[in-house]
């Protein structure tokens, strides 16, 4: 309990220094733009009311990761163990996806993004004895990105971040059966970056998935999130995109999850149409 009240208590503090720097608000602005220009469906709320709703979400996500992340590192194995409450939070599994979960201790492809608390998902879905390989790219400044790999990327004294540099790597770790976990980037500014479309608007996509699907057509692809129905609740969702959907198909999932709820989509405050429109965020 006393990690829950540390945890409101720092996100009060967060947001309200948030706000009144106005972080990032310029880049949220010009995503929010461009997303009302292209898909006017996509964001529902004025800007003022969703930039407010996007810094109280992410400083609830980030006071979790403070101070209560060591109690996804302490759930069950068994899918049967669940509902699990712990520290006065109830964790569940959604039904649907427990078949899921089965399939990706088998290995596969996993899709990810900054979506709601995305993070909390890699210690989870270790606790549940899947074989998670995830690839990051290093974040600023260091120490941050020190705490990120030595103390939340790593379960039971073990990380599953790994550093691999090529897609070659990546087939290899496909081929000994590990849950591969990667980023799925919109703005990928790699010379091999696949043109296509995100929220309606022109974006560069990330290659890599495809390219794994290509020479291993057979590999599963899975997608998994976590909802909130309330603070004290955390519900697991996972499930299999159909055969032969890679890139295109992570993107319309996130675009629906967008849809429902903009607010919990992180990639907002990235520079996420950089390649295709760099004039947009110009000062």
């Amino acid at each position: 309990m006393i990690h829950s009240l540390l945890a409101r208590l720092f996100s009060y503090v967060l947001f309200g220094a948030l706000l009144l720097l106005n972080w990032k608000r310029s880049t949220v602005s010009a995503n929010y733009e461009v997303a009302h220009k292209w898909n006017p469906s996509a964001i529902k709320e004025d800007f003022p009311l969703f930039y407010e709703r996007l810094l109280c979400n992410l400083s609830r996500h980030a006071a979790e990761l403070l101070f209560c992340f060591p109690l996804f590192k302490r759930l069950p194995r068994e899918l049967g163990a669940y509902p699990y409450s712990l520290g006065g939070i109830r964790f569940e599994i959604a039904p649907d996806s427990e078949t899921v979960l089965q399939e990706m201790r088998k290995g596969g492809v996993f899709l990810t993004a900054h979506y709601g608390n995305y993070e909390a998902m890699g210690p989870w879905l270790c606790c549940l004895g899947i074989p998670l390989a995830a690839s990051y790219i290093p974040v600023k400044p260091g120490w941050l990105n020190n705490i990120l790999e030595n103390r939340i990327r790593a379960v039971g004294g073990k990380t599953y971040s790994v550093n691999a540099k090529s897609p070659r790597e990546f087939l290899r770790l496909l081929q000994d059966g590990r849950l591969f976990c990667l980023l799925a980037d919109q703005d990928s500014r790699i010379p091999s970056a696949e043109p296509g479309t995100f929220l309606g608007a022109p974006a560069h996509i990330n290659p890599l998935p495809d390219f794994l699907l290509k020479h291993r057509p057979e590999t599963p692809v899975f997608i998994c999130w976590i909802e909130e129905p309330n603070p004290k609740v955390k519900r697991f969702y996972a499930e299999r995109l159909n055969v032969g959907e890679g890139h295109s198909g992570f993107n319309h999932w996130l675009e629906g999850r967008i849809a429902d709820n903009p607010s919990l989509w992180y990639g907002f405050t990235h520079r996420r149409f950089f390649s295709t429109m760099p004039d947009i965020y110009k000062p």
